[in-house]
Order: C-alpha cells, then structure tokens, then sequence
C-alpha cells in the first residue's frame, strides 16, 4: 500500500497538478494540506472518478485538509482536540479496515509561527504542537497502526535546510519548535524518511522567489511518522521532488511510504 503526503497550496491553482500526479503515481491514500476550499467546494468529483473516497476538513481562502482513500472510510474524525476556540483547519483522521486490522491515517497541516516574536503566531504554533503530541500519546495507547502525515512546518534536523545559517529565527528552525518535534518522535514514533536514508539535500518544499527550486535552496519540512505497530509494516519512504518542476507546481512536493497490509 502506497501512502502519501502533499501540501498542495490551494486545490483551485494546484486541480490539474494533482490529478496528473495521482494517476502517475497511483498512491492507495493521498494526504493534502492546505487544500483553501471549503468543503462544498472541494472538487470531489474529479478525484471519484480516479475510484478515490474524499473526505475533506476545509476553511476559506487558507488552511485545510484532506484524504483521499482508495478504501472506504470506516470513521473520519475532523479537528484536533483541545482547544475548543481553535476554528483553523489543520487536522483530520481517517480510519480503515484492512486484510490484518485497523490502519489509522491523519493529515494535518501545522502553523507555520512566523514572526516568532507574535505571540498570535509562534505560541500558536507552540500550542498546537503540545495538543498533537497529548493526542498522540493517548491513540498509542490503542496500540494500532497511525501515521501521521503533513506538512509539519518543523525543520528537524541543519541537514534538512540547503543554508541553517539563512533558517536561523525562523520559527520552523527554533529550537521550541525542533524539540517539540523531537518530543513527539520520542513517544515512540519512527520517521519514515531517515530510517529509510541519512543522506542530506533531501528536501520537501523549495519557495517560489529567488531561484530557490533550481539553486536546490531546499528544507525539508513535510514528514510521515509511524507509531511502533505501523513501523512493524514500513517498506521504504521516497520524495517525489520532480513535480516541483512541472508547470504551475506547489511549493511543495509529494512524500510517500510503502505499508505492507
């Protein structure tokens, strides 16, 4: 089973792109982030007729997520818990039925917490990321197969960014942010990526001002985590950073694992 993750920057500007890439690349459940659609609007249709189950936690003009599903959806769970004042669309988990039991899969789509020094912004963030990591200590005690999938806006690692020096202030760089990431990790996640490779220069999101996608200037800030039981079914992880040269490309690329179910 082929499961992905994208940050697509608006399912209006990115349709086209998208539904090329899901034929190419024919993943079994697609994460989206920051899909910008309400969820009447989402443009479900297209992605049906590819024989993909839609289910969609949208906002206006910025946010949102979504899973495409090749299996149907036994139970989608839509906005993390919490902080019951939070209306920002950045989570949703979907729940599924295969040969050898449960498989949880959640897209989420963390603040970014730039300036830092905006308390609106970064404690934002900060937050957030103490709700994610609650939540996830209380699904590993069902002891079943989760992945959390997204565009984490946490630069873990100085090999993850083409310059650290240009990163440093930066909230996807500070080390409240990095640690946080780490801490969830600890809790008995594995990161897909780097137990598939070490090497360095692998990135997930290049802007689009300066030259940064030919330059390489690159970080690498979209991840897929396994809990203990999902790892036990990891067969590799790779990026798909071709698309980022495809025409009118996210900022993003695709990153995708191998479960064996």
């Amino acid at each position: 089973m082929k499961i992905a993750s994208w940050n697509i920057n608006g399912i209006k500007a990115r349709h086209d792109v998208v539904l090329e890439w899901l034929k190419q690349a024919d993943p079994d459940i697609a994460c989206l982030q920051e899909i910008k659609s309400v969820d009447e609007n989402f443009p479900r249709a297209s992605f049906e007729a590819l024989g993909y189950n839609v289910e969609t936690h949208g906002q206006k003009g910025f946010n949102g997520v979504a899973i495409l599903s090749k299996m149907p959806f036994d139970e989608v769970d839509r906005g993390l818990p919490g902080d019951e004042e939070d209306e920002q669309a950045r989570f949703i988990e979907g729940v599924f039925s295969t040969r050898d039991g449960v498989l949880r899969v959640v897209s989420l789509y963390l603040p970014n917490g730039n300036p830092p020094d905006d308390p609106r912004k970064f404690d934002y963030k900060l937050r957030w990321m103490d709700r994610l990591i609650a939540w996830s200590a209380d699904r590993l005690e069902l002891e079943e197969p989760l992945i959390l999938a997204g565009d984490y806006n946490v630069i873990p690692q100085d090999e993850d960014c083409w310059d650290p020096a240009s990163w440093q202030g930066d909230a996807l760089f500070l080390p409240q942010s990095r640690s946080r990431f780490e801490q969830l990790k600890s809790l008995g996640f594995t990161e897909a990526l780097r137990t598939s490779t070490h090497e360095d220069g692998i990135y997930t999101f290049w802007d689009y001002q300066a030259g940064a996608w030919p330059k390489n200037h690159g970080i690498r800030i979209d991840h897929l985590l396994l809990s203990p039981e999902a790892t036990l079914r990891f067969e590799g992880c790779s990026v798909d950073s071709y698309v980022r040269d495809w025409e009118k490309p996210s900022d993003h690329v695709p990153i995708w694992l191998n479960y064996a179910a």
